[in-house]
């Protein structure tokens, strides 16, 4: 996929994933096929961006992908896009310390989107939407900063003013001389 892009539009120095289904059930319906299909829909398809761009990319390459608020809030019909994307997030912070040369991985995990509350319906009752403009503010952070292993947090402060947050942070050693 990489080296055909690369092709028809030169060197890519940065990927960034803000897809990603999963399926919506209460715990006692889900199905083994509803856990894989969300699996597979958000956290391996990520997965594999970086993993097949690691050897395309070149040695400043940047990955962000995408998680969410259920990674920390759990909501009802939301347990296969809490495990979703606590792996998604894991697989960051364990993927900064493996990627080759100076490749940076972030993701950004923003609350619900202001735009789209009237799709949700009731289902983020109480939580504070932030624009859409918020996570794509995150997304540059990630692209354009120079940190990795991060999870940029989009969200609301109190008071209603947006914040963008990490809760931590990965160091990893220099790679070769020079770093």
């Amino acid at each position: 996929m990489y080296a055909q892009v690369a092709q028809r539009v030169g060197e890519i120095d940065a990927v960034a994933s803000a897809a990603g289904s999963v399926p919506r059930r209460p715990l006692g319906e889900l199905t083994t096929d509803d856990i894989r299909a969300g699996l597979e829909g958000k956290a391996v398809s990520q997965i594999e961006l970086v993993r097949q761009g690691a050897r395309h990319l070149p040695a400043h390459a940047s990955y962000t992908l995408v998680t969410g608020i259920l990674a920390r809030e759990p909501l009802l019909t939301g347990s296969v896009a809490a495990l979703v994307n606590g792996a998604v997030e894991a697989f960051v912070r364990a993927a900064a310390v493996e990627l080759p040369g100076r490749q940076r991985i972030n993701a950004v995990s923003p609350t619900v989107f202001e735009e789209s509350l009237d799709a949700y319906g009731d289902t983020f009752a109480g939580v504070d939407a932030v624009p859409v403009a918020r996570a794509a503010n995150a997304y540059v952070k990630s692209v354009e900063g120079h940190r990795t292993g991060q999870i940029f947090l989009a969200e609301q402060r109190s008071g209603g003013r947006s914040d963008l947050r990490t809760p931590g942070s990965v160091c990893r050693a220099p790679q070769g001389p020079g770093g």
